[in-house]
């Protein structure tokens, strides 16, 4: 063989090998749990599927003394969740709505929500989950990311629950309760 064959498989063998080999994404990324709008998807953590969704431009947290009022462009998102196998560590402790190549995280303003709600096995949990979104985010697709995880989904797997922005109605005011225990 000529010193410019080998050269040449060599440069091709290369090739291949940065072809096939896998991005740090690919590697430490979350496995991604897909499943639609009103379907149960499953992870290793948590069931959950997403209910109803409705765009508000006020949200409101009912008060003992006075109640809890906040403006803006708000996509409220109700979920029924449990836990998988064990109530160790089983909560929604990060909500992500994913929208084009931004994603927004569940908002921490109101106290009602479903974020970081201890989850019991067999028995679903009902409760809202509230993003605080830019004026120009009111149409599209996006993907509501769950995962039990408090700051990343790495090295682990995530709940993906795919929405149509432009199916959702809107009302002017959307009032956030306590999260419910209900029979599955």
């Amino acid at each position: 063989m000529t010193p410019w064959l080998l050269g040449a498989a060599l440069v091709i063998a290369a090739g291949a090998v940065t072809a096939v080999t896998p991005s740090d994404e690919d590697v430490i990324g979350p496995i991604e749990m897909r499943g639609s709008f009103g379907d149960s998807v499953a992870s290793r953590t948590l069931i959950a599927a997403a209910t109803d969704a409705t765009f508000t431009d006020e949200v409101v947290v009912p008060g003992t003394d006075s109640d809890w009022i906040a403006d803006g462009n708000w996509l409220v998102v109700t979920v029924v969740a449990s836990a998988a196998h064990t109530e160790v560590d089983a909560a929604i402790n990060l909500a992500t709505l994913s929208v084009g190549d931004r994603v927004f995280q569940v908002s921490e303003r109101p106290d009602t929500t479903l974020r970081s709600q201890s989850l019991r096995v067999g028995t679903d949990t009902v409760g809202t989950l509230a993003f605080e979104l830019p004026p120009d985010v009111t149409s599209g697709r996006a993907e509501l990311r769950l995962t039990s995880s408090y700051l990343t989904a790495e090295l682990d797997d995530r709940i993906a629950i795919r929405l149509e922005l432009d199916d959702l109605p809107r009302t002017p005011s959307l009032e956030l309760d306590d999260p419910e225990l209900s029979a599955p």
